[in-house]
């Protein structure tokens, strides 16, 4: 699984309180980035949350 945040971002922060292991805030850009390429299978179902519970739809998500 690889993850990816657009620019659509709108730096609410929700990705990052759900899944700290995947997700950072960036303070330059004010928008969430993803901290690592490829996903442990152990974080899975919380990013595939993350990505649905996006409001700006700004993740997405490609499964392996």
């Amino acid at each position: 699984m690889k993850v990816t945040i657009s620019d659509q971002c709108m730096g609410d922060r929700n990705c990052n309180k759900l899944c700290p292991e995947i997700f950072e805030y960036d303070e330059d850009q004010l928008l969430s980035i993803v901290k690592m390429d490829d996903i442990p299978d152990h974080l899975k179902a919380v990013v595939r949350q993350a990505a649905a519970e996006c409001g700006a739809d700004a993740i997405t998500v490609e499964e392996d």
